[in-house]
């Protein structure tokens, strides 16, 4: 929301909440999977290599999704 210029109380950030649409890159997306799939019975706290290189396929995943089959 700040690159973009807008607060998550605006009419954008509204929209995008109301429908869940969710912003990531590549750390919040491997914190994500960390929380998900690592869990609290992780041996590590935080995203090893192998949660970057998951957020790193599902971004591009994505963005191939986006590119053939763009929102409604």
């Amino acid at each position: 929301m700040q690159a973009m210029h807008t607060r998550p109380d605006s009419e954008l950030g509204s929209w995008m909440l109301e429908r869940g649409v969710a912003l990531a890159d590549e750390e919040t997306l491997s914190q994500a999977l960390h929380d998900v799939y690592c869990g609290i019975a992780a041996d590590h706290p935080t995203p090893n290599e192998k949660d970057h290189a998951q957020a790193l396929a599902l971004i591009s995943s994505l963005r191939k999704q986006m590119e053939t089959r763009p929102p409604a």
